[in-house]
Formats: structure tokens, sequence, C-alpha cells
């Protein structure tokens, strides 16, 4: 029996990287293959040196040169090699092998799984850091159906060498979570980062599908990620599929609306549908590559301390039904987020806001922690080909309507605001609706919970009954599972 002392603590008690390839190894059913492309065999590498490898790895190979790995895997279409695509002709491949070649007459009690990656690591010039493609297929009991979990990572680390290594520790950190903690998908994210740091890599997205996650919601694992620090921002398209950001906003013009949307109101929609007409129209601008992204801070997400997830799953089921993308970002101020878009582009960008907004955003107190203070945000905000779009409001206490050519900054502010005004970067959507401004996102909620009627009308069309019918933001005061569908 373990001796316990007086004093003593519980906690979470990591298993090694050995001990975790030990376990798998030990385990006279688990039996698989590894296949990985671009950064050596790292993953692999634990395994054999853990012992007892024999009965586990049934192959493991590199295809490295190109024309191998398009005999074995196919020609993608964009000819490219570290991409979600090649990762799951990989793992198709290498299962159908499996099960090609181990007949189940000799093998009852086989689970089988593939475990494979295509990466590509930092260049010798290292200005790209690189980035890859993770995944395992497996089986929970023999016969069984597959399951599946496939990441995409970024690597932090500024040495080849390094970043391998790394992603042998995440490899192994998978295959064993995928075994020994599915039952909780929550932690088994978290533990993908057992003996690494979040400035060592960045996942950035995370799809778990098949019988054993068949009631996992992946938006929910892709907010784990902003969550506990492992990447900035997620993304999910219209469908509620998770999707990469990078692949979205690569070489695109970007519209983004920043809001808490809970719910979304006809003025948020009025302020999308005007900017959109006025960006699309900006020199330079190509409709058939702009991308509309609905942007919701993790700070929007917190009640009373704690992230109330099915107030994300709100939000997100009323913005994807309108036909919206969603991005979930751990940036409080918008020259961050113009920052990480102009990672992926170097096209027009444009910012759709409200007065209250633009005014928090010339407030002095929300730079003090930045060196070169406000001067440096708005050097990053407005240095790159950015407008921002003002949507006008009426002043509560004397009805008077404020527009970029009336709001009052902070006095100290005002010449700052004149000269980015002057210049353009601020210009007034003049098309709006005065009869839906007195419309808040508060009011709505307030009503919605206190049962009152009336404010059906104060949501975009056909929203009122989706927050009915799924008893969304607290509707009747029912709760929902996170498993629901929309129809």
């Amino acid at each position: 029996m373990e001796i316990t002392i007086k004093g003593d603590k519980e906690f979470d008690d990591i298993p090694s990287l050995k001990s975790k390839a030990l376990r798998i190894n030990l385990n006279e059913n688990i039996y698989g293959t590894f296949a990985e492309i671009g950064a050596g065999q790292e993953t692999c590498r634990h395994f054999f040196r853990a012992g007892g490898a024999s009965g586990t790895i049934a192959k493991a190979m590199s295809a490295y040169d190109k024309d191998f790995s398009d005999s074995i895997y196919g020609v993608e279409d964009d000819g490219r090699y570290v991409t979600e695509a090649r990762l799951r002709k990989m793992l198709s491949h290498e299962m159908n092998l499996m099960e090609t070649r181990l007949t189940r007459e000799k093998n009852p009690n086989k689970i089988f799984f593939t475990y494979a990656n295509t990466v590509a690591t930092i260049d010798f010039a290292k200005q790209f850091k690189g980035h890859g493609w993770v995944g395992i297929k497996y089986q929970v009991e023999a016969t069984g159906d597959y399951n599946e979990i496939i990441l995409h990572l970024r690597f932090k680390e500024t040495d080849a060498r390094l970043q391998q290594e790394t992603l042998g520790v995440l490899g192994t950190n998978l295959i064993y979570g995928a075994f020994y903690k599915y039952n909780d998908p929550k932690r088994l994210v978290r533990y993908l980062y057992d003996h690494l740091d979040n400035d060592q890599i960045e996942i950035d997205t995370i799809n778990f599908s098949g019988p054993v996650f068949k009631n996992i919601d992946n938006r929910l694992m892709s907010l784990q990620l902003v969550k506990n620090g492992f990447t900035d921002a997620v993304m999910f398209g219209p469908d509620g599929t998770n999707v990469l950001p990078a692949r979205v906003f690569y070489k695109k013009n970007i519209l983004a609306l920043r809001g808490s949307f809970r719910p979304v109101t006809r003025v948020n929609m009025a302020m999308y549908e005007k900017s959109y007409e006025m960006f699309i129209k900006e020199n330079k601008v190509d409709e058939d590559k702009t991308v509309v992204v609905f942007e919701i801070t993790l700070s929007n997400l917190r009640a009373e301390g704690e992230i109330d997830e099915q107030d994300f799953i709100d939000r997100a089921d009323l913005l994807c039904s309108l036909g919206q993308s969603v991005m979930i970002s751990n940036f409080q101020e918008y020259f961050k987020v113009v920052e990480y878009f102009s990672n992926y582009t170097k096209a027009r960008m444009g910012l759709a806001m409200g007065v209250s907004n633009l005014v928090d955003i010339f407030d002095e107190k929300y730079y003090r922690h930045i060196s070169g203070g406000i001067l440096e945000a708005f050097g990053k905000l407005f240095f790159k080909d950015l407008k921002v779009y003002l949507y006008p409001m009426l002043d509560p206490e004397t009805g008077e309507l404020i527009t970029s050519e009336n709001l009052k900054v902070y006095p100290r502010m005002k010449e700052l605001y004149k000269f980015f005004k002057y210049n353009g970067k601020v210009v007034d959507i003049e098309d709006y609706d005065e009869s839906i401004m007195n419309i808040f996102s508060r009011e709505i909620l307030r009503k919605i919970s206190d049962g009152e009627k009336g404010w059906e009308s104060m949501v975009p069309e056909g929203t009122d009954d989706l927050i009915k019918e799924y008893r969304l933001f607290g509707y009747s005061r029912r709760p929902l599972t996170l498993s629901r569908k929309k129809k």
C-alpha cells in the first residue's frame, strides 16, 4: 500500500512518456502501424525504446520522397503534402492494409490502430516555423467501429531537432489518450500537453469522430483549446464543424464583427449587411476572395468567473443558423485581432463596430500593459490596410444620433482620433435603420429570462423560433443536452 503523510495534497500524477508507451506495448491486444512524414519517426521511437514493441507495432514507415508518397497515398488536388486531406488518406490506407494483412480468424481479440502525421518543420532561413497534421484511427474493442482524433499543430520552437522531439511527445500523448482517456475528451485535450509547454507547440484545430465520441460537440473541444491557452483563436463554419483558421483566411479580404451576440440582434445583422456592402466596394476587394467572421472573445463567454459552455453553444447555434462563421479568441484588444489576421493575409481588412466600441478603443487604460502604450497599439491596428465601419447609435439621454463626426473620445485622444478620421480609417455606415437602434442584447436576454413577450421582433427573422424550439439562453428555464441537432 502506498504511504501517505499528513499534509499531502492530491494532484494529477502524469505518467512518463516511457510509462505511457510501455503500457500500450504490454497490452497484448493493441496492435497497429505508424506512418510519419516530415519530422523523422519520433513518435514511433518512444514505443521502440520503451520495450515490448514487437507485440504492438505491426509496421513503422516514412515515405519522405514525394514520388513515393504519391504512389502510396495518391496525388492531392492542390499538390500539397502537409494537409488534412493527406493525413486522412494516410490513416485510411494504412488501416486498410492492416485489415487486409491480418485476418480476424487468427487475431480475434486484436484492437487495431493507425497513427499518422504529415509535418513540415522549420525552414533553413528560420522564417517559416512549420506546422503539421496529426491523427489516429483506432478501435476500443475488437471488431468495433473506428474512431478518429485529428488535430493541426504549429511549432513555436526555432530548432528543427527540438520540433521533432516535441512532435514525438505529442504523438505519444495522443495515442495514450486515445486508448485510456477517451471517456473524458476535455481532459484528453489537456493531457496532449503532458511534458510539453504552451511555448513549444500550438494546437489550433481538433476534431473527434466515431462511436465513442458520438455525443461530443467539437465546438466545445475547440473552446477547450482556447480556454487552456493552447491557441489564441479557433474557428468553425456555418455547418458547425471546426475549420482551420489559416485555411479560411489565407490571402483573403477579411471583414470582422466583434460582439457578445447574446443573443444576436437585428442591429448586429444590419451592421454586418451594411458594412459588407461598403467593404466589397473598396478598391482591391474581390467579393469572391472575401471572408466574414463573427468574433467572440473569451471574456464574453465568462459568467461568474467561469466559462458557460451552454451559453457558448447557444450563441454559436444562432450565428451558424444565419450562415455565419464564428471565431473564438483570447484577444482582448482589437489590434491583436488584426495582428492575428495579418499572419495569413496581406489583403484588405475591415472591422464593423458600434460607437461605444470605438470610444473604448481610444481609451488609454486598455494599453497600459504595452510598453509603447496606445501609440504602439494604434500603429499595429492601423498600419495594415484596415478600415473601421462605424454603425451609429442614439444617445439614450438626449436622443441625438451619434456618428464618427460628433462622438466624444477622451480629451487627450481627440487629435489622434481626428488623424485617423481625416485619413479615412474610420467611416460611417450611413444606410441605417433608426427604428432598431434601441435594441440591445441585454434587454432581449432579460425579457427571455423573465418570460416576457415582445423580444421576438428584436432578433433576426427565424432566430426567435430557434430560441424557443431549442430553449436557448434559458428560454422556458429548461436545460438542454449538448448533443441537440438543428433541423
